[in-house]
């Protein structure tokens, strides 16, 4: 219930179980991905790094992100929540966060958003400037940046436009009012629904399916920009499993 978790107030450097001041907000030698869901909450970083024992430090930078808006996936995750997916959103201003990551964390972030899989969650993908205008803390701008792009679309509004992640609890609350085939699959409460889908494989795939059904789905508009992409550093990418999907 409390997806995505909480976001830092300031950029910082996750470092293990601290978050401490950053001394630069640019890091070259590392990719750039703009987190809009719990990729951008230090506690869910440092729980996916540790699956697969990473320790280095991950910078984590505030941005002014043009272009970029926080959609809701039309996947029910088995982690029992649905979750938060970037939709296009031309003109459109958010503060969100960009995680620098070495090679090693963003095979570790790929796998966890199922890139390597043929049928995983998200594809991830470049997006340039100035299709998306980045604006760091400090005023520097960037080039660009990567993003995970769901596979299965995402939820429309109502007039077929991506509506806005309102945050878990009003998300499935608004949900399970509006759909009664999802209250019968789910229950009637956000908490049941969270019950009912964690680690149920075939439930929340059932859930997945009843959204297409129900006509609620609709494209992020990033499509696009999902390109054939090597994951993660070689070698390593396509070997990792997936500790969240």
């Amino acid at each position: 219930m409390t997806y995505p978790g909480a976001w830092p107030a300031a950029s910082g450097l996750l470092d293990g179980d601290r978050f401490l001041p950053l001394t630069r907000l640019v890091h070259e030698d590392r990719t750039p991905v703009i987190a809009v869901g719990s990729n951008a909450c230090p506690g869910q970083l440092r729980h996916k790094m540790a699956e697969f024992r990473i320790d280095s430090p991950v910078p984590m930078v505030k941005a002014r992100v043009t272009g970029v808006e926080v959609g809701v996936s039309a996947h029910v995750s088995r982690m029992g929540y649905v979750s938060a997916s970037p939709v296009s959103a031309p003109g459109t201003t958010r503060e969100l966060f960009v995680i620098w990551l070495d090679a090693a964390q963003l095979a570790v972030i790929d796998a966890s958003e199922g890139v390597p899989l043929p049928d995983g969650n998200y594809r991830r993908a470049w997006l340039p400037a100035p299709d998306v205008s980045i604006e760091l803390d400090g005023g520097e701008t960037l080039p660009g940046a990567h993003v995970y792009v769901n596979q299965h679309g995402v939820l429309h509004n109502g007039d077929g436009a991506p509506r806005r992640h309102p945050g878990q609890r009003a998300l499935l609350g608004e949900l399970l009012l509006t759909q009664p085939r999802l209250r019968e699959l789910f229950g009637v409460t956000p908490e049941e629904f969270c019950a009912r889908a964690r680690a149920d494989r075939a439930l929340c795939a059932r859930g997945t399916r009843l959204f297409v059904e129900e006509e609620l789905v609709t494209a992020s508009g990033l499509e696009g920009y999902v390109r054939p992409q090597q994951t993660g550093s070689p070698g390593t990418g396509a070997s990792l499993s997936p500790p969240w999907t």
